[in-house]
């Protein structure tokens, strides 16, 4: 079977998981290419290889980071840009990120759906997992680690669901559509806050943050400054992995988080915090969950 997955990773996070998923059906004698839709949304339609690929395949994956209950508007905009299949409808699996385990989380691929289904991408599955912020406030190193091992324990049964056919969609909440819709006004607010963005005097000016924004928002002028422009996702990418720590990121720069995870075991018990408080009992459900369900797979292989 021919797989393709296409995804969009702010920091990492969804890449990890995408390229997890690739290895476990790679493993089942599949072959998965994995792309990454950085720069493709800039185009006025997907590059002809990728149509080909998506047109040609078995299968599409599809995976974001949720962003205010919502996928990603690069990721909306890959979506616009896929072929109308014209023969037979195609198979879709959808897998999301996000910082927190919330159901709300759950109706970030609402719009998505629409758009897949006009052009006859049958969404047939749809996983979450928990990774690590880049936004709001840094989970530990004990944290990041735990939800990484998590996911990893999960996508091998989630791979193997999708393969044998067995549908699994997450569940919706109440007024989930209104809910999602209202809450794309952060994409709005997204872009004039990019404006906001500024470097500190500790910048370098090496120009990695140039060169890593997806929506090439950020240039370098000739005078040496740096200009943020109106088309910011608030993908924290720039922010994120500022070898100086230097740009602030507007109105939200209180809530940065820089550097990436090391998803190591910590060394020093100050890098340990089981959970944030506020939402403790969350990830309590969450993992409670997943062991069980992991338990459960393990439970089946020994009979």
């Amino acid at each position: 079977m021919k797989i393709v997955i296409c995804y969009f990773s702010g920091t990492g996070n969804t890449r990890k998981v995408a390229e997890c998923f690739a290895q476990n059906l790679t493993d089942k004698g599949h072959e998965v290419q994995t792309v990454s839709v950085d720069g493709v949304t800039l185009q006025k339609k997907l590059p002809d290889e990728l149509t080909k690929a998506i047109i040609d395949c078995d299968m599409l994956g599809i995976g974001y980071p949720v962003y205010a209950f919502n996928a990603p508007p690069i990721m909306l905009a890959f979506a616009r840009r896929l072929p109308h299949l014209l023969k037979q409808r195609k198979r879709t699996f959808i897998f999301t990120s996000s910082g927190e385990p919330l159901k709300l989380n759950n109706i970030s691929s609402l719009k998505l759906c629409n758009y897949l289904r006009v052009r006859r991408f049958d969404v047939t599955n749809e996983y979450h997992y928990c990774m690590p912020y880049n936004i709001m406030f840094r989970h530990s190193d004990e944290m990041a680690l735990k939800m990484w091992q998590t996911a990893q324990q999960l996508i091998p049964l989630d791979a193997e669901e999708i393969l044998q056919g067995r549908k699994k969609l997450l569940e919706r909440v109440r007024f989930g559509r209104i809910i999602a819709w209202t809450m794309r006004c952060e994409q709005w607010g997204g872009k004039l806050n990019g404006k906001l963005y500024s470097v500190s005097k500790d910048c370098i000016s090496c120009g990695k943050c140039v060169k890593d924004c997806p929506t090439h928002n950020i240039r370098l002028t000739k005078k040496g400054k740096f200009r943020f422009g109106g088309k910011c996702l608030m993908c924290m990418r720039c922010a994120h992995f500022c070898p100086q720590n230097a740009i602030r990121i507007g109105l939200f720069n209180s809530w940065k988080v820089n550097g990436p995870y090391t998803f190591v075991e910590p060394k020093t018990e100050e890098e340990k915090q089981h959970y944030n408080k506020l939402l403790a009992k969350a990830y309590e459900q969450y993992f409670d969950a997943a062991d069980r369900r992991i338990d459960a797979a393990r439970q089946c292989e020994a009979e």
